[in-house]
């Protein structure tokens, strides 16, 4: 889900970044992911802490909390690994994991085509699409991304939200490092709308207090994935084990109800 925010949603880095991340993603030597964490007892995960819903730091305690980090503590337990949680800007956070910073990124990393050519992905824990956010007060209402030639549309830096406004010709796009600048600009009429992931924008109408609301749905659904680097076949077979244990006990669903109030979980029907 810039994840499209939040970060909170959750997104795809330019094609050239991505090309290089392949070759720093190959194994540098035979052994598993599996036997390297048991061996440690924790896994190294990468994610923003700046991407509520998904991701990030409670105002009150300063603590990571979110979905991806529930997520995370989920497969880990089941793991029986310790959770060691790392947090990197959005730009940096795949080219982290290829240079083997950390072991995994759980921060909305929506799967494509590009970078499935440079790292492995766990079966989708979450489904959502890109969907736009305007002022409270806005008059005009915009159907589709095509609508918003010459105006200025804010997006995450890196994002698949980027991508897709920068493939409309005629869109002003303005990427940001994080979300919570992004949807400032916008209540503050530096830009026209902001593009992101839906689970995002029904987080927002129930807890921002800017004068924003939720636009069209401008896209196609979107995948989110555990990524890791190739060559690790155990680990990601015990990590796509694990979800499939966590849907089968409603843990996986009760996260996403718990910040969504749906089950995004699941492809929909």
């Amino acid at each position: 889900m810039q994840k499209g925010f939040p970060n909170n949603f959750r997104r795809t880095l330019l094609a050239a970044a991505v090309t290089s991340c392949a070759v720093l993603a190959l194994p540098a030597h035979g052994a598993d992911l599996l036997d390297t964490a048991r061996a440690r007892g924790s896994l190294r995960i990468a994610l923003e802490g700046t991407y509520p819903p998904f991701n990030f730091k409670d105002p009150k305690t300063g603590q990571l909390t979110g979905y991806d980090v529930d997520v995370a503590r989920l497969v880990t337990a089941k793991l029986g690994l310790k959770p060691e949680f790392v947090t990197t800007e959005w730009t940096a956070i795949l080219s982290g994991l290829g240079a083997g910073k950390y072991d995994v990124i759980i921060s909305q990393v929506n799967i494509t085509p590009k970078r499935q050519q440079a790292f492995d992905f766990s079966q989708p824990y979450t489904y959502s699409t890109p969907q736009l956010i305007v002022r409270r007060n806005e008059r005009i209402e915009y159907a589709r991304l095509e609508d918003l030639k010459g105006k200025k549309v804010g997006v995450g830096q890196g994002s698949v939200f980027e991508q897709q406004a920068k493939a409309v010709p005629g869109i002003d796009v303005k990427s940001y490092p994080a979300a919570p600048e992004n949807l400032q600009d916008l209540a503050f009429g530096r830009v026209d709308a902001a593009l992101n992931d839906s689970l995002m924008v029904a987080y927002l109408l129930k807890s921002s207090q800017l004068p924003i609301r939720a636009g069209a749905r401008v896209g196609a659904v979107e995948r989110t994935g555990i990524a890791l680097r190739k060559g690790n076949p155990a680990f990601r077979a015990a990590v796509d084990k694990a979800l499939e244990e966590a849907r089968a006990d409603g843990s996986l669903k009760a996260a996403s109800m718990k910040w969504f109030g749906v089950d995004a979980t699941r492809a929909p029907q």
